[in-house]
């Protein structure tokens, strides 16, 4: 395998939520319009400086990325659509890094947002996988929680985890979301009330699952010197991995991506898992929390349930953890929950974080994971991202 070229000299910075809403009548296009209006509002970048763009929306179809710069009144030179879900943010920095770094553009925005109606969900479920769709609908079952519950069901039977287990990371992810002024959920969540909770899909109960709703988020990439002219915050990529359809031959997935190219994150950014302050985890399912913990070396495959015991995962904690909440507590915007590690990530290393800022961080991890079938995700991604000194 070839060697790697670094992203030394990348800088990224303003990260923009664009607030969530539980239900909205506005489409796609608004929510990513609210998310550029920021980023140009924020940077004091003028509209036509910003020469590259990434796109990222389930909602926004038929249109694509290149209707969006109509749509936005953008003309950059370079361009890319992103429909990978929740492993988009990663996806998403990773391009821009490059395209930086090659000088195919000078500052690129990053966005991802979508709607969500009273039926926007269900027609997005009949649409996102023809494997999940096919493999699924035969038996009366459809859409992500079903999967999920086969795939929880599994790790449950194979290494001994709990609901008790997964609870801890729900419960602490809520712990979070308490500090963060844009998390949807606004009431604190004890143990006792997650193992109460309703069963959605045997063993997936409630509070196992994310909340759909409508919203954005967003960062701009440039080169470290452009951010540090301008005087804005921002954090350097120290490394960067993705990998799809991983382990193709399991039967059922137990293990992503992650594990294959974890060597190479680590190596990238001359540390290890002990080095790493915080991680933001895609948290669509606890399941999926606990097999990155173990797929990227914080502890063995089979200990997560053991490592979730042994640390507090709050902002606070031994291990903190989706310190905005994440989505099982903040809201899942879409593909922009891909992207909300990434902007947590940032204001977390840049002191934008407030109350649940994670004291002395110097490095953050944000994982992504996206694009699921009926027994496996495809995308694995992550990205290492350091404070700039």
């Amino acid at each position: 395998m070839s060697r790697r070229q670094s992203y030394e000299g990348v800088a990224v910075t303003v990260p923009v939520t664009v607030p969530y809403e539980r239900y909205s009548t506005r489409g796609a296009h608004w929510f990513l319009g609210q998310a550029m209006q920021a980023l140009v509002r924020e940077s004091g970048i003028p509209k036509d400086q910003i020469d590259g763009l990434t796109v990222s929306s389930f909602s926004l179809a038929p249109d694509t990325a290149v209707g969006v710069t109509q749509h936005l009144g953008l003309s950059p030179r370079w361009l890319d659509h992103i429909p990978t879900g929740g492993a988009s943010g990663v996806m998403a920095l990773r391009r821009a890094a490059r395209a930086v770094q090659a000088g195919d553009a000078d500052v690129v925005a990053c966005i991802a947002g979508d709607t969500n109606h009273v039926d926007s969900f269900r027609a997005t479920l009949g649409s996102f996988s023809d494997f999940a769709r096919d493999a699924s609908y035969p038996y009366g079952a459809g859409g992500p929680n079903s999967i999920f519950a086969f795939i929880t069901a599994h790790y449950m039977r194979t290494y001994g985890a709990t609901r008790e287990d997964f609870g801890r990371i729900a419960v602490d992810q809520r712990s979070n979301a308490l500090l963060n002024p844009n998390a949807l959920f606004k009431k604190a969540l004890t143990l006792e009330e997650y193992m109460a909770a309703r069963s959605i899909a045997d063993p997936i109960h409630l509070f196992d699952c994310v909340m759909p709703c409508a919203g954005a988020e967003a960062f701009l990439v440039m080169s470290e010197e452009r951010a540090r002219d301008l005087g804005l915050p921002h954090v350097l990529v120290r490394g960067a991995i993705e990998r799809h359809n991983a382990f193709a031959d399991d039967p059922i997935m137990t293990r992503g991506g992650w594990q294959v190219d974890r060597a190479d994150l680590y190596a990238q950014a001359g540390v290890g898992p002990q080095d790493i302050d915080l991680i933001q985890t895609y948290d669509d399912y606890p399941v999926i929390v606990m097999m990155q913990f173990e797929d990227l070396g914080f502890c063995e495959k089979g200990e997560g349930a053991d490592f979730v015991r042994r640390h507090g995962m709050t902002h606070a904690g031994s291990f903190p953890n989706n310190t905005s909440g994440g989505q099982l507590s903040a809201g899942q915007a879409g593909a922009a929950g891909g992207f909300i590690g990434m902007t947590e990530t940032i204001r977390q290393l840049t002191g934008q974080a407030g109350a649940r800022g994670v004291a002395d961080a110097q490095l953050g991890m944000v994982c992504g994971f996206g694009m699921v079938t009926y027994d496996r995700c495809l995308c694995t991604g992550a990205v290492i991202l350091g404070r700039s000194q």
